[in-house]
C-alpha cells in the first residue's frame, strides 16, 4: 500500500522530500495502533492525535492538521476503486479501509496563520545586534587561535545578504555567482543590483519558482559586504570552479543547515530571544520594506509570494509606522493644522 501510494505521488512529480515524510507519518500511525490500514477507524485516528498532543513536547495545531491531512490522503488512495485495494482487502480479510478523519474529529482551518506566535520580525536594533555579533566572531576566534576565521567571515556575509534580499535559507544555499547581476536602472550597485533566485519554493508537483529580487537603496550597504566576500574571503576558501556563491571549507555548497547554524550562533552571541529563527530575517525584510514605503505588490513580488495574503502574514510593522500612517491620513482629511496629540 505504501509503495503504491509513493508511486502515485511520484507520478504527480512530487519531490522525494515530500513523499518520504508522508510515508513516515503513515508508518508512525501503523506502529502506534498496531493495526493495518484496513483496520483503522476514526477512534484510532483520534487516539493517535491525542497521543501527539500529550507529553512534554506536544505538537502544534498546524502539525496535527498536517498529520491528519496526510493520513486522509493515504486513505483516499486506498478507497479509490481504480487501485483495487477495497476489493483486495475484502477478499483477503473480510474488511475494507474507511475514512479515519472527518469534519467532526479533525482540526479546522479557521485562520490564515497558525505558526508559532513567538516568530516575528526583528526590530532594526535587533538586526544590528545580530550583525554586530556575527562581525565580532572572526576576531574572537582569531584571538583564541582556533580555526574558523574564514568561515565566520562568510557566515556574517550570508546572514546580511539573506536580510538584504529577503531569501529563504534553501534559496540562499542554491544561489550561484552568476545569479548576482547588474540592474541597469541602478548602475551604482555594480554587479549586485539584483539576485536571480532559481530555486524558489515550489508548489506541490511543480518545478521551483524563479524570481529576480532587486536590491533596494535602503539595503545598498550589502554591495560592500558581497564585494568584500567575493574578492577577499571566498578565494581563500579555494573554491576552484565551484559555481556556488556560498562555499564550505570542504569546497562544497554551503548547506541550509549550516546557514541556520550560523544564525543560531550569532543570535546567541547577541543575546536575542531564542524563539527567533533564520526565517525571521525574511519576516524582517518584508516588514521593513513596507515601512520604507514600498507598495505591497512590489514587496510580494520581491519575496515570491503567489498571494498578497501570504505576504501580509509575514508583516509586523511597528507602532511608530502605524502612527505615522494615521497622522498622514488625518492631515489629509482634516488639514495640515490637525494635531495628533489633541
Amino acid at each position: 500500500m505504501k509503495d503504491g501510494w509513493a508511486r502515485q505521488q511520484a507520478a504527480r512529480f512530487l519531490r522525494v522530500s515530500t513523499i518520504g515524510p508522508r510515508l513516515r507519518v503513515v508508518q508512525r500511525m501503523f506502529e502506534f495502533t498496531g493495526l493495518y490500514p484496513w483496520q483503522w477507524t476514526a477512534a484510532e485516528g483520534e487516539a493517535f492525535i491525542a497521543e501527539l498532543r500529550g507529553g512534554s513536547s506536544p505538537v502544534l495545531m498546524s502539525t496535527a492538521r498536517g498529520y491528519e491531512v496526510i493520513i486522509t490522503l493515504f486513505m483516499e488512495y486506498l478507497l479509490d476503486r481504480r487501485y483495487g485495494w477495497v476489493e483486495e482487502c475484502l477478499s483477503r480479510f473480510g474488511d475494507t479501509p474507511r475514512a479515519v478523519f472527518h469534519e467532526g474529529n479533525s482540526v479546522l482551518h479557521t485562520v490564515e496563520y497558525e505558526g508559532d506566535p513567538r516568530r516575528r520580525p526583528l526590530t532594526y536594533d535587533e538586526v544590528q545586534a545580530l550583525f554586530d555579533a556575527a562581525d565580532a566572531r572572526p576576531q574572537r576566534i582569531r584571538g583564541q587561535g582556533r580555526k574558523g576565521v574564514l568561515t565566520s567571515l562568510r557566515d556574517a556575509a550570508v546572514l546580511k545578504t539573506i536580510y538584504a534580499f529577503g531569501t529563504r535559507r534553501t534559496e540562499s544555499s542554491r544561489v550561484d555567482l552568476v545569479d548576482l547581476r547588474r540592474n541597469r536602472k541602478a548602475p551604482r550597485f555594480g554587479g549586485y543590483g539584483s539576485m536571480m533566485v532559481r530555486f524558489g519554493k515550489s508548489s506541490k508537483g511543480a518545478p521551483p519558482k524563479r524570481r529576480t529580487v532587486l536590491l533596494v537603496p535602503e539595503m545598498d550597504w550589502v554591495v560592500d559586504v558581497l564585494d568584500d566576500y567575493i574578492t577577499q574571503v571566498r578565494p581563500q576558501l579555494s573554491p576552484g570552479a565551484h559555481p556556488a556563491l556560498w562555499v564550505s571549507e570542504r569546497v562544497g555548497r554551503l548547506s541550509p543547515r549550516s546557514i541556520n547554524e550560523a544564525f543560531v550562533a550569532a543570535r546567541q552571541d547577541a543575546g536575542l530571544d531564542e524563539s527567533l529563527d533564520l526565517h525571521c530575517l525574511r519576516h524582517s525584510y518584508i516588514t521593513h520594506l513596507t515601512e520604507f514605503g514600498y507598495p505591497a505588490r512590489f514587496v510580494q513580488e520581491q519575496v515570491g509570494h503567489s498571494h498578497a495574503a501570504t505576504t501580509a502574514i509575514y508583516m509586523g510593522v511597528s507602532n511608530e509606522y502605524r502612527t505615522t500612517l494615521l497622522e498622514a491620513s488625518m492631515r489629509k482629511r482634516l488639514g495640515e493644522d490637525w494635531d495628533v496629540v489633541s
